[in-house]
């Protein structure tokens, strides 16, 4: 079909180990290319939900221009797709269509009346975004085959218990791909970093609701772009070796690894979610038994399936050879160690973060400081530029300490960020 993307997998990674070493590590490289829909083909069928928070803290610019937002959403919508409009309170109710919960193929006549129906939302009630993914994976159910996907916008915290809202993510964990957007200072990251994290998607922080609408735009517009409906990394490691992690590195931080399904007992998918034409990179680590000196043996062999049918779409090995030159076993990957330090850059925030608001200073200090040191080594001048906001360090010195008066919104935007990595740079770029 000529609406399908290629795939390719390429593998980095430095396979010669010590003759004591046992962690194998890789960056898998996938990326699809072409996936140009022509007429004869017809595009892949597309599901969408737009949920809306009106709870009472919307109220005012703040609920105009959200209405904005999801007309805006509508209309980057493609003909044929179809779609529903959810307000969210302590409830989730449809906008759009109203009376039976379902979703209706979009054309200018349904977008024009889901317009309509979007100018009347007003703020009112709690929050309950537990209630709100349900509704969305009920109406979205009903599209077995097509790419299913939720954009979800809140400005506040949620109202639900933790163990409910857990039990609501873990019930619709990979059934479809949720896009965050927390808008405003009174938001709580780690609650859309869970949606995020169970959902395969991403969350990011709206700091001028005037974006509003151009975050929807370009939410729908890259969800409306995806061609692929549901794939997973495919992974077998031999009886003896353990596979330690499978995480998603590019463009945004995900770990696959508690995701699995098993396959056989040697073998389990990791779910990504929908392609379209675009490119990630996965980190692997695996657990294998001392070798002899020469020895190469496949630590793992990567393929990239549909779950459903077991088509494979591109493969690869990660290898291990044990070696007594040192040369050899000390080289470093280059892309292993970027995305090794990507990773501990995360951390690094998160742990600080998380330091400070517990009034730990010391911890605090530490961590954000080691973290800018980072981020200007990798060339992530935008997470530097925030770190800054939140610890200063005496250019004489060396010395760090936290700023006192720090911007939440410049927290915020430091936390939501942490999840996002840089490419690694070409040698002379």
């Amino acid at each position: 079909m000529s609406d399908q993307p290629t795939f390719t997998l390429t593998i980095d990674q430095n396979k010669y180990l010590p003759l004591d070493g046992r962690e194998v590590h890789a960056i898998l490289t996938v990326g699809a290319t072409g996936g140009i829909t022509t007429q004869a083909a017809g595009p892949a069928e597309a599901a969408e939900v737009i949920i809306v928070d009106t709870s009472g803290s919307m109220s005012g610019s703040k609920i105009r221009e959200a209405r904005q937002a999801a007309v805006t959403a509508v209309q980057t919508l493609r003909d044929g797709a179809y779609f529903a409009v959810i307000a969210g309170t302590d409830r989730a109710t449809m906008v759009y269509p109203r009376g039976n919960p379902q979703l209706v193929k979009a054309t200018p006549a349904t977008k024009a009346e889901a317009h309509r129906a979007i100018d009347k939302l007003l703020a009112h009630g709690g929050t309950a975004i537990g209630e709100w993914l349900k509704l969305a994976g009920h109406l979205l159910t009903a599209h077995p085959s097509a790419i299913r996907h939720a954009l979800l916008m809140t400005d506040g915290q949620n109202n639900e218990r933790a163990d409910v809202f857990g039990s609501v993510l873990a019930a619709w964990s990979g059934k479809f791909v949720v896009d965050c957007l927390g808008v405003g200072a009174d938001w709580a990251p780690a609650e859309l970093r869970r949606v995020a994290e169970a959902m395969l998607g991403t969350f990011d922080f709206v700091r001028d609701q005037g974006d509003l609408p151009e975050y929807f735009r370009r939410l729908t517009q890259t969800s409306m772009s995806k061609t692929v409906a549901e794939l997973s990394l495919r992974v077998w490691v031999p009886q003896t070796a353990r596979l330690k992690f499978v995480k998603q590195v590019s463009p945004v931080l995900l770990d696959l690894t508690g995701k699995r399904t098993d396959v056989n007992p040697l073998t389990g998918d990791y779910p990504t979610g929908s392609w379209g034409a675009e490119e990630r990179e996965y980190h692997v680590c695996v657990e294998v038994p001392p070798g002899q000196i020469g020895q190469e043996i496949r630590a793992g062999w990567v393929k990239l399936v549909r779950p459903d049918t077991g088509d494979v779409l591109a493969s690869g090995n990660v290898l291990a050879q044990w070696t007594d030159d040192l040369a050899q076993s000390t080289r470093i990957n280059g892309k292993v160690a970027h995305y090794t330090g990507q990773a501990e850059l995360h951390d690094l925030i998160q742990d600080g973060l998380s330091a400070r608001a517990a009034g730990d200073v010391d911890t605090a200090t530490a961590r954000l400081a080691k973290a800018r040191e980072i981020a200007v080594e990798s060339g992530r001048e935008d997470t530097a530029r925030l770190l800054e906001k939140v610890v200063e360090v005496d250019p004489a010195s060396g010395t760090a300490r936290l700023r006192r008066n720090v911007d939440k919104a410049d927290e915020i935007e430091l936390d939501t960020g942490s999840v996002r990595t840089s490419r690694l740079r070409k040698e002379g770029s």
